[in-house]
């Protein structure tokens, strides 16, 4: 049996452990620890569990597990301060968090394949979900003094894509040996096992700098997204900084939605194919049929397994989202939102995402302060989640801080322009103009929020309201109307119950001022 995870194939029959193509030494019991950990990763092993395991039930110091729990994580590129991939649960015992993909060994794949180190091509095996190899980007032009900038921006994605959970990301080192190399793409792909491969090119001219980049199918050679930044060259490391970030957010969503086709088309899809097509229905945006289509793939996403974090966390989002989609239930849906995060949050306390969540629904029920430091918590975990940062801003914007807010609010458009999600980010930011009485910049927020989404409803009825204070009836009214058809239950007093409040009077004076616009507008007050 072979057991993928991140870049590493840990192979069970030959007792070997590979990162990438190169095999890393490991003592025999650190093997059967890691073994052990990895075939019972549903579970928490304590430590009698492993003393049975690896030393027969012979009593051996805590000193001694340590040792082997230490050395299991080195070989592994984990550590006792992070714990990655294996976590210690105190006073309980050990659990391998890490996602695994199995792979059974072919009887009849020759030693010297490329799954052992070889150069032969592999029997046919399935590569692991989101199992990605970013090439090192081309330098065009060759100035020698830029090589350093381009070998730093592969570096650095490589690195921010293994941050997205359940990806298998092959390591620095074995991509490098690429580096310069006119290799096809399927080669590369069937020689790592990977389903997809990231490319680019980086050329510099001026005081401009162009980036390059395309995402391909390792298994057909289809390109399946391609994207062009171009940038004015002041501060190199924050150009690099903001490139990567942009890259890494926008990948997210396109290697997610090539994993929910795949899943689409398999007869037996497992839990990590059912939670990528939930996935894929919530990127499409949030209207009420998208969300009840994600449930039911995280639902039997969790069916098949209950100790799926991601799909745990998708199913709070799911709630989260029909707190304000749906007519009612709204504190039922939060207070189930919240036990499920507490929950993937118990399996994994480093999950990004599920501190953000987790953020939501706290702001969503009034505990502003928590909100915030939870989204701080997600956004120190991944610095490239967005969402964290326009949550933060909707949580200061809440607290009265609107230049804080704003502040927030931008850098979460800065570092995904094109998120799904850019709607949400673009009505926030008209709320803290309608905050300023900068009425006319609210309206032209909304009108861009729209454009990313028309199915915004809320959308609709704030731009209604700004339409109104400025005098312009006709038009607002016409918002109004666009936003009732799309909910036509929609009332100002389910307005005013769903708000979120948390004691702030110049925050309840400015969304007075909303609700008035509102009724100027036509909007029923229910």
């Amino acid at each position: 049996m072979r057991y993928l995870f991140e870049e590493f194939t840990f192979d069970t029959s030959r007792r070997e452990l590979r990162r990438g193509l190169e095999l890393v030494s490991i003592a025999p019991q650190v093997f059967d620890l890691l073994d052990f950990l990895i075939r019972n990763r549903e579970r928490v092993v304590s430590k009698d569990d492993l003393m049975n395991a690896i030393w027969n039930g012979r009593i051996v110091s805590d000193a001694a597990l340590t040792t082997r729990l230490n050395a299991a994580r080195s070989a592994i590129g984990d550590t006792g301060e992070k714990q990655r991939l294996i976590k210690t649960l105190p006073r309980k015992g050990f659990r391998f968090v890490g996602a695994v993909q199995e792979a059974q060994r072919s009887a009849a794949e020759p030693i010297g394949s490329a799954a052992d180190g070889g150069d032969t091509t592999p029997s046919p095996l399935s590569a692991p979900p989101l199992s990605i190899v970013v090439l090192p980007f081309a330098n065009i032009g060759g100035d020698p003094e830029q090589d350093y900038f381009v070998d730093g921006v592969t570096e650095s994605l490589t690195t921010d894509l293994s941050r997205i959970r359940g990806s298998f990301v092959i390591g620095r080192h074995t991509a490098f040996t690429y580096k310069g190399n006119a290799v096809e793409l399927k080669k590369i792909g069937r020689e790592l096992n990977v389903r997809y491969v990231v490319e680019g090119s980086v050329q510099r001219s001026g005081n401009r700098l162009r980036v390059n980049v395309q995402l391909v199918d390792a298994e057909s050679g289809n390109h399946l997204w391609a994207e062009r930044f171009d940038k004015p060259v002041a501060d190199l490391f924050e150009v690099q900084d903001e490139i990567v970030s942009r890259l890494a957010n926008a990948l997210n969503t396109q290697l997610i939605e090539a994993e929910a086709r795949r899943a689409e088309r398999s007869p037996h899809p497992n839990s990590l194919d059912l939670y990528f097509q939930g996935i894929a229905w919530l990127n499409k945006g949030s209207i009420l049929e998208y969300v009840a289509q994600a449930r039911s793939f995280f639902e039997r996403a969790l069916k098949l397994d209950p100790g799926n974090v991601e799909a745990l966390v998708g199913m709070a989002q799911v709630a989260t989202s029909a707190s304000y989609l749906a007519d009612d239930g709204r504190a039922e849906r939060l207070m189930s939102a919240e036990a499920t995060l507490i929950k993937a949050l118990s399996l994994a306390p480093q999950h990004a995402r599920a501190h953000m969540f987790l953020g939501v629904v706290q702001m969503y029920t009034n505990r502003t302060a928590q909100g915030i430091a939870e989204c701080e918590q997600a956004l120190a975990l991944d610095r490239n989640l967005a969402d964290a940062d326009g949550w933060i801003g909707f949580g200061k914007f809440h607290s009265g801080q609107a230049t804080e807010a704003e502040a927030h609010i931008r850098e979460a458009l800065r570092l995904s322009p094109r998120d799904t999600y850019s709607y949400r980010w673009l009505m926030f930011l008209a709320f803290v103009k309608l905050f300023e009485n900068a009425d006319a910049e609210a309206v032209v927020c909304l009108r861009r929020s729209l454009e990313a989404n028309h199915n915004n409803t809320l959308g609709h009825f704030i731009l209604a309201a700004t339409l109104a204070l400025l005098g312009k009836l006709d038009e607002a009214r016409a918002a109004a109307h666009a936003g009732l058809v799309l909910n036509p239950t929609f009332t100002l007093r389910r307005f005013r119950l769903n708000a979120t409040y948390d004691g702030n009077p110049t925050y309840l004076a400015n969304f007075e001022r909303i609700c008035k616009g509102m009724q100027m507008a036509g909007i029923p007050e229910g």
